[in-house]
């Protein structure tokens, strides 16, 4: 919390010195979104409050400067700051309303969201009031607009918005922590835009950027006139100060801002990823990240990613070629570590894998080879990569994507050995696409076509039998990830998904597939959010059902 009630601190310096007297900051922007069971701790919140009256107080001689502050808090006394002896009641997800060293009013969260991601009906009780207080653009005050506060949620109900103009708010503000999926920047303006529409006031939302485990929140604040039009946007994926200037004319508010362009999907998508990475890493102090490369399209794309986020010299790389390993595997992992210029290795698990067999074979004379030696293979391989690991400090990323891990077309202890998932929440097909994106676009600028043609062309293989290509054990990627995407993130049932077009028994045997493997799901590490339905906390299903429609 110190560190954020610094941030806050610096932004509200400079804000005031470029002439802004109020600044907004993202939703529990004092501990970051979501604390989870933190919030339970009557210390943690303690602590948070420590952290507001440490932002009240070196800002008191700032006169005029209002700064809306995202906390959560336990027990309140009014308007003035909390007190260790306050009595313990409620939580809410809050804001304090600060100017010249005091807390000039507080509001809390009506509308608690409890979907997806969210469950903040665990942590905190619903705000009832409304907040609207009064800022000013100098010290005459002859510029005063009276502002009404809401908290995310809040601004996607009705509500809220009216109860505000209905107490004498002219300007709406929104303070936010919305996570990212591909889309959702466009559905943020959408209905903000209805907001304006309905209440006949201008509007602006200030929203969090930065990742925090598996989420990743893009930035991109927004300014709306009082007919929806928009009237400036920051830009997406970076830590800012986004200057807003409010105009009042005899008639009507209007807002005047900077306007950052629309960006493609691809862009929002390598950008969140790059910033899931970057955020992880660095948040939890880890020195530089490690792994196995093996000539194919999803090792390939993590790389990238990580080179992006974290530079060349943080990154090891280790390709572990099998009996199975084809040439081109070898040929093609080289050629991408000498493109993105980061530490590659080269260790066989050939001594390893015949040790393995020697050992078991009287336990499978007679058996013939199966999923068992395919399994030894990569579990010998996460082996290596974790004692690397552990002898040099730096995290195991894993590289399985999304579709592996909906149908278990992947090995616990094996490829699922690591600490953080990169691109778990991508399905096969977006890999490639996203794969192409990057070699035609160089955003960080580590390096044009960092990714060899031939690993995006060739059939993709596990390369752990001979000759074996993945479409042996699954339905074409193309086939799979639709039904996919209409299973697991649209909640489309079986008969629907048949009446669509798709074969009902890939259909069934698909769906099958997800359900026997919950039991993976649940062991996997964590990895970075970009749709509106991942596999963690939006994906809630019992490892023991044998329901399958």
């Amino acid at each position: 919390m110190p560190g954020n009630a610094q941030k806050i601190i610096d932004a509200a310096r400079t804000a005031y010195a470029d002439g802004a007297r109020l600044l907004l900051t993202p939703e529990l922007a004092i501990c970051g979104y979501a604390a989870e069971d933190l919030f339970l701790r009557s210390s943690f919140i303690q602590a948070c409050d420590d952290a507001v009256n440490q932002v009240a107080r070196e800002l008191a001689g700032l006169k005029g400067l209002t700064v809306v502050v995202g906390t959560p808090t336990q027990g309140d006394n009014g308007k003035g700051l909390r007190t260790r002896s306050v009595a313990v009641q409620q939580r809410h997800n809050a804001a304090r309303v600060l100017r010249e060293g005091r807390v000039i009013e507080s509001y809390a969260k009506r509308e608690l969201p409890n979907y997806q991601v969210f469950d903040e009906r665990r942590y905190f009780t619903p705000g009832q009031g409304t907040c609207v207080f009064q800022a000013t653009g100098d010290e005459a005050g002859d510029q005063a607009v009276n502002v009404g506060l809401m908290i995310c949620e809040d601004a996607w109900f009705e509500e809220p918005a009216r109860l505000a103009k209905e107490a004498g708010a002219e300007l709406l503000v929104v303070i936010n922590a919305s996570p990212f999926h591909v889309g959702k920047g466009g559905e943020r303006e959408m209905t903000m835009r209805e907001r304006c529409l309905a209440t006949g006031l201008p509007l602006v939302y200030a929203h969090l950027v930065g990742g925090q485990d598996e989420i990743v929140f893009e930035g991109r604040s927004f300014a709306l006139q009082a007919d929806g039009s928009l009237a400036g946007r920051a830009a997406s994926f970076k830590e800012n100060l986004f200057n807003v200037q409010v105009l009042r004319s005899q008639v009507a508010i209007n807002l005047i801002a900077g306007v950052a362009p629309e960006r493609s999907s691809e862009a929002d998508l390598w950008d969140a990823l790059v910033l899931g990475v970057r955020d992880y890493l660095g948040k939890n102090g880890f020195p530089g990240a490690i792994l196995g490369l093996s000539g194919g399209i999803d090792s390939a794309l993590v790389l990238a990613i990580v080179v992006d986020a974290l530079g060349a010299d943080k990154v090891r790389t280790v390709m572990m070629p099998s009996p199975y390993t084809a040439d081109i595997s070898w040929l093609d992992a080289r050629e991408m570590a000498g493109r993105m210029r980061v530490a590659y290795d080269e260790i066989s698990i050939i001594p390893q894998f015949e040790a393995f067999k020697a050992s078991l074979a009287g336990e499978f004379q007679g058996l013939k080879d199966d999923t068992t030696e395919e399994n030894i293979q990569a579990r010998i391989r996460g082996v290596f990569l974790m004692a690397l690991s552990n002898k040099f400090g730096s995290i195991v990323l894993t590289t399985g994507n999304k579709s592996e891990m909906a149908t278990g077309y992947c090995t616990l202890y094996g490829d699922m050995a690591g600490g953080f998932a990169v691109i778990k929440d991508l399905l096969k097909t977006t890999v490639f696409e996203l794969a192409r994106w990057r070699n035609e676009n160089d955003p960080y600028g580590t390096g044009s076509q960092p990714i060899p043609e031939r690993i995006i062309t060739r059939p993709p293989s596990a390369e752990l039998r001979p000759d074996q290509t993945d479409q042996d054990s699954l339905p074409p990627y193309e086939v799979l990830d639709a039904i996919l995407a209409r299973y697991m993130e649209n909640d489309q049932s079986v008969e629907s998904i048949v009446a669509a077009g798709f074969e009902r028994a890939v259909v069934e045997r698909v769906v099958r597939l997800i359900r026997l493997n919950e039991y993976k799901r649940r062991q996997a590490p964590v990895g970075i959010r970009v749709t509106h339905r991942s596999f963690g906390k939006d994906w809630r299903y019992p490892i023991t059902s044998k329901f399958g429609a």
